[in-house]
């Protein structure tokens, strides 16, 4: 979502500077084919983001979307870089960020309840504390706990 939202400010701003042709390079396959239609999401938190994007782009007379994998995107790194390496004359001069309160709700924020009746966490929690599975749990879900308790510890 971090990642669309990135996008969208980025198209926002090249619309506000009357940009018509544009060359859009991203290092995120998924936010570039999903745009393209190529690829579909199954996450429905993801499309509004898109639904956005493609609204956004109807807006350009020319607009193109290219994937560099991210070892590849060295101009990025060579940017932010160079970016936090810039001093302003007046140091205590900060630009402001203008900052919109939307009327549209945050898709980021909903989280789906648990069929369960446990919170988020529970199979974590057990892990951590047994370092057992559930009785019914497939491969990808023991990996997908595995994964995830290594952000976790036990307090």
């Amino acid at each position: 979502m971090a990642e669309y939202e990135a996008c969208i400010l980025g198209l926002i701003l090249d619309i506000d500077m009357n940009i018509k042709e544009l060359l859009v390079i991203g290092d995120s396959d998924l936010l570039v084919y999903q745009v393209l239609g190529e690829w579909a999401t199954k996450n429905t938190k993801i499309l509004p983001y898109i639904y956005h994007v493609q609204e956004l782009m109807k807006r350009f007379t020319k607009i193109e979307f290219k994937h560099v994998p991210r070892i590849q995107n060295e101009f990025a790194y060579a940017l932010a870089t160079m970016s936090s390496m810039i001093q302003h004359p007046d140091k205590n001069f900060i630009d402001p960020i203008p900052i919109r309160i939307h009327n549209q709700p945050a898709y980021c924020t909903h989280i789906e309840e648990e069929t369960d009746g446990n919170l988020w966490f529970h199979d974590i929690k057990e892990y951590l504390a047994k370092g057992k599975y559930l009785e019914q749990a497939n491969h990808t879900q023991k990996r997908t706990l595995r994964r995830l308790s290594n952000h976790f510890f036990q307090s």
